[in-house]
């Protein structure tokens, strides 16, 4: 099949989040990925990798890691999802998106494979949309033969189909509530999931912070015997600073040198996650693996990772941000208040179905001057119209409404065509 082909077929197959509401993690297996994957001779064995899981800051954090390891020297490859503007965006080496032919091969190669084992009753179903992808992923990875792949888990973690390899160290980020009909309506439920893909004797490094999900990693990596390296007891921040919404600080522990992190990304959580991926870095150094300070100094401060609070025109500022959830849009509410205060805010706003759009509206809107509302373009996305009609209903919060009001009294900006909202 050429790229079209290859891209058009992929969209058809099914999508693991099209499940019903119900569905949670039950909806999700590891026998078709095990399956695809022992065809094809195991190629998630072929490479070093580093596997990340979380709510937010999973693809920062993977995209400061793969940064860091190719200024190293290493050969990369980057597996993040969702993509922005093309699909190859999902599959990285050393970098730079596959390109369109590499893809098309893949795929190829990988349909090839899945009518086989169709027609010898190998596959219960056609591999799903993100299950195509991964094995693609491994296949590209393998074939090109490099030295570590950083992974970002899809959904959840415990099956998650990239939950197949055997990492050099495991991660996880911030954990708060998404997808919860998928994995729980819990924080110690949805950190389970996260958890799962925590490998017997594999050094974890984690950044949550909540106490229910603190709990549930280091129950399971006690129980996985895996050493934990958890990055609020171990790394300490020292003189932060901003500029222009970037941030930087001095960061020591005990048992290491003081290094300066500048994230590329701004927004103070960027920090945060510069620190995920300096705990993961010094545990490959540890291990005699070639990554210096001045490596992970590089590779913080050179990463580029679209969509994340990115501006993307000066006069007048426009800034993309791809917060989905109530976490995202609190620390997308920090920056306004910590960078934009004094500026007028005009707020473009789509989500797709499963996401809690009241209560993110009820942590944005109320800050804007003016709010359009519209949809992106794929199948799950909220109609602007449906978006609409939600919050005409008083799905935000009471407290967020009467805040409108007061600023709609003060006189200080509208709520586009849905000023009467709740009112």
């Amino acid at each position: 099949m050429n790229y079209t082909e290859s891209v058009n077929f992929l969209l058809t197959l099914g999508r693991e989040l099209a499940a019903p509401s119900h569905a949670r993690a039950t909806k999700f297996e590891l026998t078709n990925i095990r399956a695809l994957a022992a065809r094809m001779e195991n190629p998630q064995n072929k490479f070093r990798s580093i596997h990340i899981a979380g709510t937010n800051g999973k693809g920062s954090t993977a995209a400061m890691m793969e940064s860091v390891l190719r200024r190293a020297g290493y050969r990369t490859g980057l597996y993040t999802s969702p993509h922005l503007e093309s699909i190859n965006e999902r599959i990285r080496i050393d970098g730079i998106s596959v390109s369109d032919e590499e893809f098309a091969a893949a795929f190829t190669r990988l349909h090839a494979l899945i009518e086989q084992m169709l027609g010898a009753g190998q596959l219960a179903a056609h591999p799903t949309f993100f299950e195509c992808v991964t094995a693609m992923a491994f296949d590209i990875f393998a074939r090109a033969e490099v030295e570590f792949a950083v992974l970002e888990v899809g959904l959840g973690g415990r099956l998650d189909s990239t939950n197949l390899v055997i990492p050099e160290v495991s991660v996880i980020t911030q954990i708060h509530f998404d997808h919860e009909s998928f994995l729980g309506h819990s924080i110690a439920e949805i950190a389970g999931e996260k958890a799962g893909i925590i490998k017997h004797g594999v050094t974890v490094v984690s950044a949550a912070d909540n106490p229910d999900a603190i709990r549930v990693i280091r129950h399971r990596a006690e129980q996985m015997a895996a050493p934990l390296i958890e990055i609020d007891s171990t790394y300490q921040v020292n003189a932060p600073s901003s500029e222009d919404g970037f941030y930087a600080a001095e960061i020591t522990a005990n048992d290491a040198p003081t290094i300066t992190l500048k994230p590329s990304l701004a927004g103070r959580y960027q920090l945060r996650n510069a620190i995920t991926a300096l705990a993961v870095a010094r545990v490959l150094a540890s291990r005699g693996f070639h990554v210096s300070d001045s490596h992970i100094e590089a590779g913080i401060a050179g990463v580029s990772w679209p969509g994340r609070i990115e501006r993307i025109q000066e006069r007048p500022a426009v800034f993309l941000d791809g917060s989905h959830n109530p976490s995202g849009a609190r620390e997308l509410a920090a920056f306004w208040h910590d960078h934009l205060a004094d500026r007028r805010i005009h707020l473009v706003y789509g989500s797709v179905r499963d996401k809690s759009v009241d209560e993110i509206a009820g942590l944005l809107f109320p800050l804007a001057a003016s709010v359009i509302v519209t949809a992106p373009r794929q199948p799950r996305a909220l109609s602007a119209e449906a978006l609409a009609e939600e919050l005409e209903k008083g799905t935000v919060a009471e407290k967020e409404i009467a805040q409108w009001r007061r600023r709609l009294a003060a006189g200080h900006g509208k709520f586009s065509d849905l000023a009467e909202t709740g009112a």
